[in-house]
């Protein structure tokens, strides 16, 4: 079973050590690292708490359902947000599978689809640094939801793809871009990098284009490095 390792060549003091209360940027980092043409973009860092109920539309059946059907509901999940349209479950990292598994076979839930499953790295802003969001889709009844977990560098997150096979390659590409170990996974290996790739390319310590890529013999330098066309 692979292990989380820190990224080989992550450089000390990157853009993302350095949390701000208003972002710029598309990503907010500073220097070459933003190659997305939005370097004049100002975003402030939302502040999400708990919303108060009632959610509105569907959500609050989905909760409620969800509170019915599985025992350990308030031990297990954290906190519920309701942001732009979308339901965001916060469950403990230890109990993914098993809320998972509810969420797919109670009648009143029905979410048979694992649609997505993907990582965040909130490095600086959050000791749990890394979250995965799990998209799931109730074809029944034409409804979305999104579960997330969160945990430190270095902590495993049950895999649940006993529960949706899908998972299988959005698991492992979560890996490999941020390193995260998912238990009880059938081959948890990488699927996007080389098997010998050292790092994972997503880690917001990774260096942004400053690793040196080789193709057929020609190597492409950092963004800041690139020759300019005006």
């Amino acid at each position: 079973m692979p292990v989380a390792a820190p990224p080989v060549g992550a450089a000390a003091g990157a853009p993302a050590d350095y949390p701000r209360a208003v972002k710029r940027g598309m990503f907010g980092v500073r220097g070459s690292g933003d190659t997305s043409g939005f370097g004049g973009l100002v975003r402030r860092t939302p502040s999400l708490a708990d919303t108060p109920r009632p959610f509105g539309g569907y959500f609050d059946e989905v909760h409620d359902a969800l509170e019915e059907a599985y025992p350990g509901f308030a031990d297990a999940v954290e906190k519920v947000i309701v942001d732009r349209g979308e339901l965001t479950l916060h469950v403990k990292a230890d109990r993914i599978a098993e809320v998972c598994q509810v969420m797919r076979d109670d009648e009143a839930l029905r979410f048979e689809l694992c649609s997505s499953v993907s990582g965040v790295d909130y490095l600086g802003s959050d000791e749990r640094r890394f979250h995965i969001a799990y998209h799931l889709t109730s074809m029944t009844y034409r409804r979305r939801v999104r579960v997330e977990v969160a945990v430190a560098d270095g902590v495993a997150v049950p895999s649940v793809t006993g529960v949706y096979p899908t998972a299988d390659w959005q698991e492992r590409e979560t890996y490999d871009m941020f390193g995260v170990v998912f238990t009880g996974h059938p081959g948890l290996t990488r699927i996007l990098m080389p098997d010998d790739w050292e790092g994972h390319p997503q880690r917001k310590d990774y260096p942004l284009g400053g690793v040196p890529v080789e193709y057929k013999g020609a190597e492409i330098p950092p963004p800041d490095q690139r020759r300019v066309y005006q």
